[in-house]
């Protein structure tokens, strides 16, 4: 299962591979709004970091993805994946600006 917010793509994946903690409910902060994506109720979830890659388990029965400009994601309980969408240009690629 692949979910889209914007600019942040969350896929559920069956395990959390080894990984540390991660403190907040933030998954990204937009450098040109100021907005940001986050959970809703920060005691549903649990960020993580494993290398580069970003993990999310929701513990609650389910937890809602808020962004200023984006319709509510409702992600069901389990463990997810997050990474930034990039884009082409000749130049580069690069991270798409939120």
């Amino acid at each position: 299962m692949l979910y889209r917010h914007g600019d942040v793509l969350v896929q559920r994946v069956p395990a959390l591979p080894a990984a540390h903690p991660r403190p907040g409910a933030t998954l990204a902060r937009g450098e040109v709004t100021g907005h940001s994506h986050r959970f809703r109720d920060p005691a549903g979830v649990q960020l993580y970091t494993a290398g580069a890659e970003t993990y999310v388990q929701v513990t609650a029965p389910s937890a809602d993805l808020i962004h200023e400009e984006h319709a509510t994601i409702t992600l069901p309980q389990g463990t997810y994946r997050v990474w930034m969408q990039r884009e082409y240009s000749p130049e580069a690629i690069r991270r798409v600006l939120d």
